[in-house]
């Protein structure tokens, strides 16, 4: 049996398989970049390794020296989380020959699941359904642009060896096909190593339903039924649940026999996920499913499906992996309420949802009966740019869909989070939106209501800004613990205040007030009652606050304001005329040069930060007077890239 195992992989998922395995009695055995030193997920291990530099292709997709630790430490098992390698074919063959357990499938299932074209066929072969499509090898442009007007528009072009909505773009003109191939080959090869890609037509009014598998290695194979992965944005699941809404068992039935075929046609061994495209225009029917790929790994929103089955998918993979049988028969699997996943992200919904890095000053999420929190960080931990900017998983099991969502809703609103900017709000939003709640959505929800999700109250601006100078201009009755900000039943009085003070009548005065960056005009005011701002008084109920160098972290719904004094304020870096990175990130295409004329709104560069291409474009008519960066280069948020001068008016 297997006595101990290195996780060949970092964040949550490493410090959920910790978990699994400390309980099953297994040394663990943790690796990291520089970038993650002093990680959770290193703390959490038995001991740790350095793998190398920040970049994952300098650390955690280096195969040999994984194989080189796992070896010099004695582990018997390798697990690989997901994404790095996890779906490496060549990484499990090495592993087999080494001597040591992959806890996953064999390279073999892996290689045909891994190209979308191929494992198609495969599939097709097997009986399971699979959309209509172009999955073969000629790749020539105009062929390409041939065989999408033969399938007809709208089309998805997807990465052959993509996954998580990498290389994938949606094109419904004929005269966008050709800018899309191009993307989407670009996108593959730069996440994958392989810019071929396969069309298909595109299912209207779509739900992403996908079936979790499981096969050992005496020919058994079962489900543990389904979830539904439909709100997505950018082709990257935002929030799952399990059951899927408006499942019956007749589907259910041959959703899981589909997704059983698939897993025996392979020969299958340990955790998959089969994920089928949905055509939802009226309702869920047992010819209205189509297979799309399968994840020869763990998903990132397994716990739902270990919430109503009560299960532990780590657990059940060790057991593979160690050559027992599965766990329980397909008859005994129990389903039991309703589970939902939102993943919490540093990104800024109001700033197209760019990633958002840098220290944690605080992170405080529910605790309570039914709420259960993945997470591979803590408060203090850096959201370092390198890697997928994932904070925690919120996974909320109740008796009823409806109960589910209204408790991740408030979960969601009442989450503290200072520094990297979330979207917490946002969830909550989706969550708690009534079209989703009256089971009326598909994969466009988002897309389709997103200005209105990411709308933020003026109101809760203004309690943040007053809580939040309140405690910066008086702080003598509060103290900003490392937890959050601990407040005592008197503050803000008159005489802690360091005006000039006077005796009778209301003493007011104008304060300067840094807020998100902008400079504002406050008025401060005591009167018999206490302290105002602007006529408002601290409302320390619905706001938190957590210090940070140079200001205070205002939180209220999810959302956080950053308020300073003037003196803590620092001048734009690139200010007019410079043209800066969205984020941290690689540029890997420059559109223009120096001299050059461009107009507003006109392609000027691409940052790439997390996988996903960033476009940058001219903000105004002008003159490119400067280029700062060369392709290739690594750039910090706000760098400026290209620098312009407005045309004369």
């Amino acid at each position: 049996m297997i006595d101990s195992v290195l996780i060949a992989n970092r964040g949550e998922i490493a410090c959920r398989v910790i978990a699994t395995a400390k309980a099953q009695g297994l040394r663990t055995i943790a690796v990291y970049s520089d970038a993650d030193a002093n990680a959770r997920h290193v703390r959490l291990a038995d001991e740790a390794h350095r793998l190398g530099p920040a970049p994952a292709a300098e650390s955690y997709l280096k195969a040999d020296l994984i194989l080189e630790i796992a070896k010099k430490t004695g582990a018997q098992s390798i697990h690989p989380g997901y994404g790095f390698l996890s779906e490496n074919a060549d990484f499990s063959e090495a592993c087999d020959k080494a001597g040591i357990v992959f806890v996953g499938p064999g390279a073999d299932a892996i290689r045909a699941m891994g190209l979308k074209d191929k494992a198609k066929a495969l599939m097709d072969d097997a009986g399971v359904p699979v959309v209509p499509g172009y999955h073969g090898s000629n790749q020539d442009a105009a062929f390409l642009h041939e065989e999408a007007r033969r399938i007809g528009y709208p089309v998805l072009i997807k990465a052959v060896s993509g996954g998580g909505g990498k290389g994938m773009r949606l094109v419904e003109r004929d005269e966008d096909f050709l800018a899309g191939l191009e993307s989407a080959q670009r996108e593959g090869q730069s996440a994958f190593g392989d810019p071929n890609v396969l069309i298909e037509r595109f299912v209207k009014n779509p739900r992403h339903v996908e079936i979790q598998v499981f096969a050992d290695s005496h020919g058994n194979a079962v489900h543990l039924y389904e979830r539904d992965c439909s709100l997505q944005r950018r082709h990257q699941k935002v929030i799952e649940e399990a059951p899927a809404p408006g499942m019956t068992e007749s589907v259910r039935a041959a959703m899981g026999d589909a997704a059983v075929k698939a897993a025996l046609a392979v020969g299958y061994r340990g955790a998959g996920t089969v994920e089928f495209i949905v055509d939802g225009s009226d309702g869920l029917k047992e010819d209205g499913f189509f297979f799309m790929e399968m994840n020869t790994r763990l998903q990132v929103e397994h716990p739902v499906t270990e919430a109503i089955t009560g299960q532990d998918l780590v657990s059940w993979q060790f057991a593979i992996a160690n050559g027992l049988e599965l766990p329980m028969a397909q008859a005994d699997i129990p389903l039991q309420g309703h589970a939902v996943e939102a993943r919490l992200y540093a990104e800024d919904p109001e700033n197209e949802f760019l990633p958002s890095t840098g220290k944690l000053w605080g992170l405080e999420l529910a605790v309570e009966e039914g709420v259960r929190i993945d997470t591979g960080v803590e408060q203090g931990d850096q959201v370092s740019p390198f890697y997928d900017p994932m904070i925690a998983k919120v996974i909320v099991h109740e008796a009823t869909r409806a109960e589910a969502m209204a408790k991740i809703a408030r979960v969601l609103k009442k989450a503290i989070v200072a520094g990297p900017k979330t979207n917490a709000a946002f969830l909550s939003a989706l969550a708690s939106h009534e079209d989703f709640l009256s089971e009326d959505f598909d994969t466009s929800f988002i897309d389709q209501r997103l200005e209105s999700l990411i709308a933020r109250d003026e109101g809760e601006e203004e309690k943040a800004m007053v809580a939040g100078l309140v405690h910066l201009t008086n702080d003598v009755q509060m103290a900003v613990t490392d937890k959050k900000a601990e407040r005592s039943n008197e503050y803000w009085s008159a005489w802690d205040y360091m005006d000039g003070f006077q005796l009778g009548g209301k003493r007011e005065h104008e304060q300067q007030v840094v807020v998100d960056g902008e400079v504002m005009t406050a008025t401060i005011g005591f009167d018999d009652n206490g302290v105002q701002v602007n006529g408002q008084r601290p409302d320390l109920e619905n706001v938190s606050l957590v210090r940070a160098d140079g200001g205070v972290y205002a939180i209220t719904g999810g959302r956080q304001t950053f308020i300073a004094l003037p003196e803590y304020d620092h001048d734009d870096e690139g200010g007019a005329g410079h043209i800066g990175a969205p984020m941290h990130g690689k540029v890997i295409a420059i559109f223009v040069e120096e001299g050059q004329q461009v107009a507003k709104g006109e392609r000027l560069f691409i940052v790439e930060a997390m996988k996903m291409e960033h476009s940058v474009v001219a903000p105004l008519d002008g003159t490119v007077s400067a280029i700062g960066a060369a392709v290739g280069d690594q750039v910090e948020e706000g760098f400026a890239v290209v620098d312009m001068e407005a045309a004369e008016a």
